[in-house]
């Protein structure tokens, strides 16, 4: 405690030592924003002293003050974030999609720490560990009651060193030890590119991490030896973004040299630019088709956006997320990092897809979406109409597939999941990922698999009867009705009780992808829902008629 009070008894120093980024914004602000930053610097500087000697209870300096830097910061955005020295591990797989660790999926599951996916090829899946495997120690440590954080910071590690774990695999009687050796682990931003039907390819991007551009064009020229392809389908979907040089890149395939992609715009105007392509474009003719969905975001945005601006391609899904937000990265004291957000972007049209206005926010401190009537209209290379403030709106709207009540049920108990690892062990192989389709047997033996397992739901027909019966007692009803509702619940849960049969297409569809998934991992469990797909549907249906694909581009 007397440290504290000498380390305290020099607060100019000690701001030196906090790191505040004051190089940074002090020349930024000006006049009375300069009086002001210096006055609440001061300001916090003392609470953070008179805490720390006088506070009733003992304080860690170091939680303190990383909740008031939180605190402060989600008063922002949620992409302006500070990454402590241990977080730089995670920060960097942001950015690079690379760390060291053993390759795999994890996530809580009852009281211990489960494998959910390990990665083709990767450490986890060469030392023998399977999707479904409970872990139940960790270097002698056990994993119960941790959190997923915890765990995998001790997965986590320097390529060439390795982790015991201790598994218990279902169906087994013993516990296992496995050694897994961490390697570098390089997740690939474009798991899977083939052809879906005749001559139409496709090309599923993941992350705009490094090289994505690249690695798009890569999988493209594959493509196009491999035959002549008519038209590409460009998956964004649950793209939530990352480099915006990758989307330029990427943007820079289709389109020709010199083309604006994007503008960003901020306060320091020296940081403003316009990023143009730069090289020679792969093709400027092919047919392409982008698919985005709701948590397609910023990167995805980019791509998306400036595609459609240039009518050089059918944006096909839901709006996308809306987020168009440039953050840049600052390097903080002692080895941390704060990314923040600098400038909003816009696309070759002149549209910011920002949808959310986190600079006004309502009294109650909420934030609200950009109204309708504020949006700006705008017009693409063709003269068709595009709107700002709200995400990419897709120039054709596909619905995404609803889950009903029991498919949600049985995918949040992990009834989906565990029977596909039950499946794998009684099954030492299954056909191709497109081939392979569970059988009725196989189905009723699901089902047969269900009969002791909890999976209770209650659909939005009963909780409104609820509430109903709740109004009727109320205003003094229910006795007169009360064997009508009675009935009505009855005849519910008998409709219920066919649910399984009912919605039969939808469960054996995500069954059968959580199955191949256990055989040919990601790329396979990308491959199984193809014929099951919407959106892709529609995509090759566009794709193979010429006249609407174009008339789609050409008419304002």
């Amino acid at each position: 405690m007397n440290r504290i009070r000498k380390f305290f008894q020099r607060p100019k120093k000690w701001l030196v030592a906090l790191g505040f980024a004051g190089a940074i914004t002090i020349p930024i602000a000006a006049g009375d924003n300069y009086f002001e930053l210096s006055k609440n610097l001061e300001i916090l500087s003392d609470i953070y002293k008179e805490l720390n000697i006088y506070y009733v209870d003992e304080i860690n300096p170091n939680e303190l003050m990383r909740t008031g830097i939180d605190a402060m910061l989600s008063s922002l955005d949620p992409y302006t974030n500070y990454y402590s020295e241990s977080q730089m591990e995670n920060f960097r797989f942001q950015t690079t999609g690379k760390y060291g660790g053993i390759g795999a999926i994890i996530r809580r599951k009852d009281d211990y720490i489960a494998v959910m996916e390990p990665y083709e090829n990767a450490p986890a899946t060469k030392a023998g560990l399977k999707a479904g495997d409970l872990i139940i120690e960790v270097e002698g440590q056990s994993t119960k009651d941790k959190t997923v954080e915890e765990i995998s910071n001790i997965l986590k590690g320097a390529p060439g060193t390795t982790v015991d774990l201790l598994i218990r695999r279902p169906g087994f009687e013993e516990d296992q030890y496995f050694t897994v050796e961490r390697e570098d682990i390089n997740l690939d931003n474009v798991p899977y590119y083939g052809y879906l039907k005749d001559d139409i390819g496709y090309i599923r991007l993941t992350q705009f991490t490094q090289d994505a551009g690249k690695n798009i064009k890569n999988a493209f020229r594959d493509l196009k030896d491999e035959k002549d392809i008519g038209g590409l389908v460009l998956d964004l979907r649950g793209n939530p973004g990352g480099l915006l040089h990758e989307a330029v890149n990427i943007c820079n395939l289709f389109i020709e040299k010199g083309k604006l992609v994007v503008s960003t715009k901020g306060k320091v105007q020296e940081w403003n630019r316009d990023f143009k392509t730069l090289n020679k474009p792969e093709d400027l003719d092919i047919p392409i088709v982008v698919l985005i969905n709701s948590t397609s975001a910023s990167a995805s945005e980019i791509v998306a956006g400036t595609l459609q601006d240039y009518d050089r391609g059918v944006v096909i899904g839901q709006r996308s997320f809306g987020k168009g937000l440039v953050q840049q990265t600052r390097d903080i004291a002692f080895n941390t990092k704060l990314k923040l957000t600098t400038a909003k972007y816009y696309t070759p049209s002149g549209r910011c897809i920002q949808a959310i206005d986190y600079s006004h926010r309502n009294e109650d401190g909420t934030i609200s979406k950009i109204p309708d009537s504020l949006k700006n209209a705008f017009t693409t290379a063709n003269g068709r109409t595009v709107y700002d403030g709200g995400g990419i709106e897709p120039d054709i709207d596909v619905e995404p597939m609803k889950l009903a009540n029991i498919t949600g049920s049985l995918m949040a108990n992990d009834l989906l999941f565990d029977y596909a690892t039950s499946y794998y062990y009684q099954h030492d192989s299954i056909t191709e990922p497109k081939a392979f389709a569970l059988s009725e047997e196989d189905y009723a033996l699901f089902i047969d698999y269900l009969s002791d397992k909890d999976y209770a739901y209650e659909t939005r027909s009963e909780r409104l009867l609820k509430q109903f019966e709740e109004q009727t007692k109320e205003e003094q009803y229910y006795d007169a009705i009360s064997t009508t509702l009675s009935d009505i619940r009855t005849n519910i849960q008998d409709d219920k009780d066919k649910d399984l049969v009912k919605f039969k297409d939808q469960i054996k569809e995500l069954l059968e992808e959580e199955i191949v998934s256990r055989y040919f991992y990601q790329r396979g469990e990308i491959e199984s829902s193809f014929d099951d797909d919407p959106m892709l549907k529609k995509a090759i249906e566009l794709l193979k008629d010429t006249a609407a694909y174009s008339s789609i581009l050409t008419n304002p």
